[in-house]
């Protein structure tokens, strides 16, 4: 289903050259970018999980890391 949105001239035309520069359409430079955003976004949020993470995480971490580790170089 397509819709229509409100944008200025100026917003639309950068829109539009960058999707013809990128050899796709209009929506779909705006799902990339968005797709872009959503992932920067969780990966902030994980990067804010993991430096809070306390010592038992990290106790746990590497009691699995050590568990993990079949000891085969490479793989």
């Amino acid at each position: 289903m397509a819709t229509t949105i409100k944008v200025s001239e100026e917003l639309r035309d950068r829109i539009n050259r960058d999707a013809q520069e990128r050899g796709v359409t209009a929506a779909g430079l705006i799902e990339r970018l968005l797709d872009a955003h959503e992932r920067r976004q969780r990966m902030e949020s994980f990067g804010r999980a993991l430096r809070g993470a306390d010592e038992s995480y990290w106790d746990e971490f590497h009691s699995w890391d050590v568990t993990l580790d079949d000891g085969r170089p490479g793989e």
